[in-house]
């Protein structure tokens, strides 16, 4: 006897055939690149919202996390990092502050990853301010996930995109004083590429295409191109050539700088 097929046994066929291409088909993200936090919208926040300052605030807060850091407390504004890193026991603290690449007077750290070695960080609480990073995490604050990536950890970033999957992700270059970086650009392709090529990826905005194109411009030669950039010569001109070479490196730190408390970072 032929069976009819009523709507409601499309509507149960259309539900299992969707359910069973989903065991093969990847989930995506729609990933939207923003140059400078002030170039995000205003209106509405992500869920997972990345933070990219390559040169040099997210590869010195990755880098500390690797050396054991117990937490990374950011500040936009140096009197507020003054005044709450007070209530912190002074053995259990260290205050890094940099203004236009230099460090702030009287305080432990500037913001220069080579200065986080395990002697003088583990275990402690870094309370940073730098001149765009924490403007660039301040923005995002809010959003449900927030990471920070650089080149020396985008792996671990990479890898947990495609492990959450969240729905939209911002990838937020801190640029240089509200105007746009080669080296945060290059890094948000860096983090944009693997995921366009395992169809993991749905375009958020053209900034995507260009900065997975400034990425395999120059995947091979990053320090070449971080010297070249406006915020490179800047800290050519302060002999800081080596934090660049280091700032250059990719995927050499396995850690996943996370927003554990609201403007506290810990390494997930």
């Amino acid at each position: 006897m032929r069976r009819i097929f009523t709507a409601s046994d499309r509507v149960r066929e259309h539900a299992r055939l969707e359910s069973s291409l989903a065991i093969y088909l990847p989930l995506t993200v729609k990933l939207f690149v923003y140059h400078t936090p002030e170039a995000t919208p205003t209106e509405q926040l992500p869920d997972c919202a990345v933070v990219i300052d390559v040169l040099r605030a997210t590869t010195t807060i990755a880098t500390a996390f690797a050396e054991g850091a117990e937490a990374v407390q950011a500040f936009s504004d140096l009197d507020q990092l003054l005044a709450v890193s007070e209530q912190w026991p002074a053995t259990q603290r260290l205050r890094a502050g940099e203004r236009g690449g230099k460090q702030v007077e009287g305080f432990e750290l500037g913001n220069s990853p080579l200065a986080c070695t395990r002697d003088r960080v583990a275990g402690k609480r870094l309370f940073l301010s730098t001149t765009n990073g924490t403007r660039a995490l301040q923005r995002v604050i809010d959003a449900p996930v927030v990471l920070t990536a650089a080149q020396v950890n985008r792996q671990a970033v990479v890898d947990y995109l495609q492990a959450e999957q969240p729905e939209t992700v911002w990838l937020v270059g801190s640029g240089w004083q509200g105007t746009y970086s080669l080296e945060d650009t290059v890094c948000a392709g860096a983090i944009a590429s693997p995921l366009l090529e395992q169809q993991q990826l749905t375009l958020g905005n053209d900034e995507v295409l260009g900065a997975i194109a400034l990425y395999q411009q120059w995947q091979t030669d990053l320090f070449k191109l971080f010297c070249q950039a406006s915020h490179g010569e800047r800290l050519l001109r302060l002999n800081l050539k080596d934090d660049i070479d280091y700032c250059a490196q990719t995927d050499v730190l396995n850690v996943l700088p996370w927003q554990a408390e609201r403007g506290v970072l810990k390494a997930k």
